[in-house]
């Protein structure tokens, strides 16, 4: 499939683009076609899904990786590209204050709400506990679990199932 960068999403205009939106849940479907973040286009990219150009300009996976980090999303593209890999259905958390939701597998947006919410960050970071406290918190008002997403210098991922529990 063909695609076009348009600052930071891909929209796929041609092709069988009900398939990979219906089947495999990328993207949103939209009048100007399919809508795809630049992680989910990186992504369909490796697998040698979609190819993408600017100004009729073929665009790199190492063009692609310039752009992801320059964006600042690599971290979030190394946990998306591992979830994805294991079988489940990766979407905005956007809406939650989290960087992904997770649908289990054999499960996806259609099928009702997604399980887990997905914070990421490098090992490296700090943060507040108030702040953990509050991601908790949020899923759990949700009817979500927190899964947290800790990426070290060499891009191994651990997950943290973290939970709110009464004392």
């Amino acid at each position: 499939m063909n695609a076009e960068l348009a600052g930071d999403i891909v929209i796929v205009r041609n092709g069988n683009t009900a398939k990979i939106h219906e089947k495999s849940h990328y993207g949103n479907q939209t009048e100007d076609g399919l809508q795809l973040s630049i992680i989910e286009a990186l992504y369909l990219m490796e697998k040698g899904k979609l190819s993408i150009e600017v100004d009729s300009e073929e665009v790199s996976i190492d063009e692609m990786y310039q752009i992801i980090r320059k964006a600042g999303s690599f971290t979030n593209y190394i946990v998306f590209r591992d979830l994805r890999n294991r079988g489940y259905i990766v979407k905005t958390g956007f809406k939650y204050g989290s960087e992904f939701r997770l649908y289990d597998r054999g499960k996806s947006p259609g099928d009702g709400h997604s399980n887990y919410l997905v914070k990421v960050a490098n090992e490296s970071n700090e943060f507040l506990m108030s702040d953990l406290s509050s991601y908790v918190r949020v899923a759990h008002g949700v009817n979500k679990k927190l899964l947290f997403a800790v990426v070290d210098e060499e891009n191994d991922i651990t997950y943290y199932n973290v939970e709110w529990t009464r004392p």
